[in-house]
């Protein structure tokens, strides 16, 4: 019997999956956008955005804010952030987001309803909870937000207080995220985040006690001095705190790009098979608490709203990871901050200077983007269906635009056979299913619809492992 993609006993078995480690185990993007941000160009810059904001009017809408500051550097980390204990820029960096708040409404025009925000870093509880209140008041204005929106924060529990909490109660925030990655004081302090259980544990009580309908933890495995063994004890104590949701993201080890990474030894990240155990080991005994194993790396409670959409077909992927809202455009204040609508990505600077001075000279800092093709919004179509319903359908994919999916993509078959030979994928008909094996490597069979995934260059890598 086929399993649902969103079924909790679809979990593969560790000796089984160790068999293709070799074979799966290679470089390869995570595919919260399509075409990935690598093929993006700086051709595409300001009035482009301008005329994809316009072509957006009307429809609705998710706000993110990126607020990149944080007091520490966490050496595993890869997000666009600004290390500083200048508080003094919080304010600086409000005045520029509203300026381009104003922009990105006015560029869009009409109705500007938002169903849905999310603040990350960065670290949002960097600023103040006055600035907090601003930050608010400043996106609502220009994006207010519909009675039911989905208003969410990232928070590191080292520097976040219960007056922060309130004011972004006060102002709708409903659902919170955690930043927990391992609570292995050896695994903490490789990675320079010192983090107390009992930090975590009364962030997460505060946020209950002000009526947050949803905790999320975010967890990382590879990390450096990571095993099995002490993978457990972190379990025993997010399963004793029992969130709503949980992030299981793979560490992406990009020392290319993130230079404060190279402060670890090779020898100290787990190798391919220890780090699949690692994740396999989180998935059962997830399962065996009553989460929900969603997509390739999100679990939920059966009653989270994220189960809900994935049952019913509606779940969706970007930028944030897995979300509830479908067919929704994407737009982002902030630095660095990636908008999303049906047919354009736009990126703006990424570091916060050049942002603030195009923004309070009346520009949208757009750096670079992309206008998507018919071509790009069908195997977009494509791969978010193999990410978050596991399957590929014929049928659906002509009902949706009219055409053979052999025609889109003619040696689709050819392609995706080895991935049937090894029960990662099953055809059923004309449906290709991932099996539990198969969520193990979304990754590397979504390249499989890529027609710009370049050959792999191990002198100049572009994206982390696949495991």
């Amino acid at each position: 019997m086929t399993l649902a993609f969103h079924d909790p006993l679809g979990l593969p078995d560790f000796e089984e999956a160790r068999r293709y480690i070799s074979k799966y185990d290679k470089a390869g993007p995570r595919y919260t956008s399509y075409p990935t941000a690598p093929v993006w160009t700086e051709d595409f810059g300001e009035e482009e955005f301008r005329d994809a904001l316009a072509r957006a009017r009307n429809r609705e809408l998710s706000t993110y804010i990126h607020i990149p500051f944080c007091e520490r550097m966490c050496t595993f980390c890869a997000c666009n952030r600004m290390i500083t204990q200048d508080h003094t820029i919080g304010t600086l960096y409000l005045d520029g987001m509203e300026r381009e708040a104003e922009m990105l409404a006015t560029s869009i025009g009409g109705e500007r309803r938002s169903v849905q925000l999310a603040v990350g870093g960065g670290t949002p509880t960097w600023l103040s909870a006055e600035e907090l209140g601003r930050m608010c008041r400043i996106v609502d204005t220009y994006f207010p937000p519909v009675p039911d929106a989905e208003r969410s924060i990232e928070v590191d529990p080292r520097v976040t207080t219960r007056e922060q909490l309130e004011v972004l109660a006060e102002h709708g925030l409903n659902r919170i995220s955690l930043g927990v990655q391992d609570f292995t004081p050896k695994v903490q302090k490789a990675i320079n985040r010192v983090q107390s259980f009992e930090q975590t544990e009364q962030v997460t009580r505060i946020a209950r006690e002000l009526g947050y309908h949803s905790v999320n933890f975010d967890l990382i495995y590879g990390l450096p001095f990571q095993t099995v063994e002490t993978w457990d004890q972190t379990l025993d104590r997010v399963i004793e705190l029992r969130p709503d949701r949980i992030a299981l993201y793979s560490y992406a080890h990009v020392t290319w790009i993130v230079k404060s990474q190279r402060g670890f030894e090779n020898k100290d990240l787990p190798p391919a098979e220890r780090k699949l155990a690692i994740m396999l080991r989180a998935s059962q005994r997830l399962a065996q608490e009553g989460y929900r194993f969603l997509g390739m790396d999100h679990f939920a409670l059966p009653e989270d709203e994220l189960c809900v959409s994935a049952a019913s077909g509606d779940l969706r992927r970007n930028f944030n990871g897995y979300t509830i809202r479908a067919g929704v455009d994407l737009v982002t204040l902030g630095a660095s901050g990636i908008s999303e609508l049906a047919d354009a990505y736009a990126q703006s600077e990424r570091t916060y200077e050049p942002w603030r001075e195009r923004v309070m000279s009346g520009h949208l800092a757009t750096m670079r983007g992309w206008r998507l093709s018919d071509d790009d919004v069908r195997r977009k179509w494509l791969i978010h269906r193999l990410m978050c319903q596991g399957e590929v359908s014929a049928p659906n994919y002509e009902a949706t635009f009219g055409e053979a999916l052999v025609d889109r993509v003619p040696n689709l078959h050819e392609r995706l056979a080895p991935f049937v030979e090894d029960d990662v994928l099953l055809l059923d008909g004309d449906v290709y299913r991932v099996t539990p094996l198969g969520r193990l490597f979304l990754r590397v069979i979504a390249m499989s619809f890529d027609a710009y995934a370049p050959e792999p260059n191990l002198e100049r890598p572009i994206y982390s492992r696949t495991v």
